[in-house]
């Protein structure tokens, strides 16, 4: 049960700007633009993103452990050489305090790093588990094991967690929603036309055979081909990623009471309530895909208990393949890594143990990174920047033409009710219940997870925890919570060239400025808009606005998926349209908070460019990014996000500034027309 399930939106009162606010150097020390990877031969009217980032783009390799590389990584490869630094100082130390988090992160990370001896181990650590599911013998023990793996992260067809209820934000929910399959996405398994994705399946095939192999599976073959079409009968009943973006339709509550008359009679819920403890502590379950579950309650009893046994082994096998001897770490990756995303070597070792140390007790060792390397000045220097995106986005609703006075009331309500939340939590999480144990890796990690599960579950009943944050310090994003109603932006995030506080403002505004109106417009795309400053899922739009928002909104579908990135695949302009909006809204809104900090001042003239052109600059160098095809694929796939290059220069199509800017004219490639630019706020 990840934290990570709570937040639906990422990259990732009313604010009056105050004296105290922190202020921008008079002479700033450079332009915060790269000029080493400018492209002189493509023009900026033309192609923006390749006119800024085109010589790195050339000459750029993506590191062989990576599926893609661009502004965020480098930012993560720095990040996680901290992370390192700090792990491995713990673990060099012999007298660290008993129990504490810092010998509890030292010895996750050491008996990872502890390769031998996982090596002699094989598929041992796993055995007690596997026996487990070889003596499941009815549907209830099913249902209980199912609950087991969901507490430790493993994917099964049901995967629960907490986070308030969007129809009452101020209590918490137990959400369920469908997952369990071993590949990206369920036209993986369906599609017989796309020659790739039968490519994959094929080779999936192979991958599970060879997990069944090394765990000493009897007849390999057999259940991988009986484990794959269990797989796909799951896949056949699983809505699709558009499908699953729509707040309303995945919003279905369900009384615990009713679950086994109406939801899926044929599953056993009681069991699997009773074994994640939901049972007592909730009275009603919000299922966001029901025509799901009552197939996979119908699945549950019309399939082979054998067949279900194999495909909870394989499901085990494969999430904890990372853990075990090279021979399964081999496999999972070569499957995972090489033919699902393109990568041609596996992380080093010392990268997939800070993976470890962060994935069991990310914000204990986010504690350590804050202390180490975030300065509070960059803290004060976003709440500035924040405070005046808040003001653009006040200005820019109150002057919307295409919105009535009615909506223009509550958008209004809901843009002061935003919280911010900025680099790091004020409270941080207890570890002292994690048990850590030296010499048993797995143990630790099911442990871990099982923790999570419970601190999670511990909630319900409890009044909102509106401390809590999604995402640890150390990570490279951002988000927006629409049951909280809050915008996150964790430390990590704030480096060049999304923050440098050495640079000219521009490039700021361009860069995080942008991420930070990307964000607040979350809070305004075609989903968030459904909620209120509550966080609740509540109309508060008349039928005539909503229409016009809509009208816009089609358009934006249409110019994204007109975008080819790989021949004969296409962007999802459903599928990506709440992130296009907010980088389209969150550029526009930028541009307006960086002229409203300018004031009466004159922007300088810095390598050559002016304010506006340094601002969209900077917005353009931040997607700099190489990607391998068979990443670009899976993303196509199962991303929100439309592709790097297609963000960049997709958003300034619409933007006014930009235009002006550059002088574009017809015939320039980034040129379009007042009358057909999309401007939403």
């Amino acid at each position: 049960m990840s934290i990570m399930n709570l937040l639906r939106c990422g990259i990732l009162a009313g604010v009056v700007l105050c004296s105290g606010c922190a202020e921008w150097p008079d002479t700033p020390a450079h332009s915060g633009i790269d000029m080493r990877w400018i492209d002189a031969s493509v023009r900026p009217q033309d192609d923006l993103y390749r006119h800024i980032s085109g010589r790195w783009l050339e000459t750029a390799e993506i590191p062989p452990d990576r599926a893609r590389y661009g502004a965020f990584d480098q930012i993560k490869d720095q990040t996680e050489l901290r992370l390192r630094s700090l792990i491995e100082g713990l673990a060099a130390q012999a007298d660290l305090a008993e129990d504490s988090n810092s010998v509890k992160m030292a010895t996750l990370y050491r008996d990872f790093m502890d390769e031998a001896t996982l090596a002699k181990q094989g598929v041992e650590p796993l055995k007690p588990w596997l026996d487990r599911i070889d003596a499941v013998n009815d549907p209830e023990a099913l249902a209980r094991l199912m609950a087991e793996f969901a507490s430790q992260d493993v994917p099964v067809p049901l995967e629960p967690w907490v986070s308030p209820d969007a129809r009452d934000a101020t209590h918490y929910a137990v959400y369920v929603g469908q997952g369990g399959l071993g590949m990206p996405d369920r036209d993986y398994y369906l599609s017989d036309t796309d020659a790739r994705l039968v490519a994959v399946r094929n080779a999936y095939r192979s991958y599970l055979q060879t997990l069944f192999s090394l765990a000493g599976q009897p007849q390999p073959a057999l259940s991988a081909e009986r484990t794959l079409a269990l797989e796909t009968a799951l896949a056949r009943s699983q809505w699709t990623k558009v499908e699953n973006r729509d707040s309303i339709k995945t919003y279905n509550k369900y009384a615990l009471a009713d679950l086994q008359s109406r939801a899926a009679p044929e599953f056993d819920w009681n069991s699997w309530l009773e074994t994640l403890q939901i049972a007592g502590h909730a009275d009603a379950l919000i299922l966001r895909q029901p025509s799901y579950v009552k197939a996979l309650g119908t699945l549950s009893r019309s399939l082979p208990l054998s067949d279900w046994k194999l495909y909870l082994k394989a499901r085990l096998l494969d999430a904890y393949a990372p853990y075990l001897s090279p021979p399964f770490v081999q496999a999972q990756f070569h499957f995972q890594g090489t033919t699902v995303r393109g990568i041609p070597e596996n992380r080093p070792r010392w990268k997939r143990g800070v993976a470890v140390v962060e994935s069991a007790m990310g914000e204990a060792l986010g504690q350590q990174y804050v202390q180490a390397f975030f300065p509070e000045s960059s803290k004060e220097r976003m709440q500035a920047l924040v405070s005046y995106l808040l003001q653009a986005y006040r200005q820019s609703i109150e002057s919307l033409s295409w919105m009535g006075p009615d909506t223009r009331k509550e958008a209004l309500r809901k843009l002061d009710a935003i919280g911010t939340k900025i680099g790091y939590p004020n409270r941080w999480r207890d570890y002292s219940e994690l048990k850590i144990r030296a010499g048993d890796l797995l143990g630790n990690l099911m442990r871990a997870s099982e923790f999570e599960t419970r601190r999670q579950i511990r909630k319900l009943g409890q009044p909102i925890d509106r401390e809590e944050w999604g995402m640890t310090p150390q990570t490279v994003n951002a988000y927006y919570s629409p049951r909280m109603n809050e915008i996150v932006f964790p430390a990590a995030i704030l480096q060049p060239p999304f923050f440098d506080p050495d640079a000219d403002d521009a490039v700021n505004y361009g860069a995080i400025g942008a991420v930070i109106g990307h964000e607040i417009s979350h809070a305004f795309d075609d989903q968030g808009s459904q909620s209120d400053g509550d966080g609740n899922l509540r109309n508060w739009w008349t039928d005539s606005d909503r229409a016009r928002f809509k009208a816009l909104t089609e358009a934006l579908v249409r110019q994204y998926s007109a975008y080819s990135p790989i021949p004969g695949y296409h962007v999802n302009g459903q599928l990506t349209l709440g992130e296009n909006i907010a980088d389209n809204s969150g550029l526009a809104i930028a541009y307006k908070a960086y002229h409203l900090a300018l004031g009466e001042a004159e922007a300088p003239v810095i390598d050559g460019l002016s304010g506006d052109q340094r601002f969209y600059c900077g917005w353009v160098q931040i997607w700099r990014n190489r990607m391998r095809e068979a990443e670009a694929l899976r993303l196509l796939k199962v991303d929100p996000h439309s592709p790097p290059a297609i963000r960049a220069d997709g958003a300034l199509v619409n933007q006014p500034g930009f235009q002006a800017a550059f002088s574009t004219k017809p015939g320039d490639k980034l040129y379009r027309a007042p009358a057909d630019q999309v401007i939403l706020w």
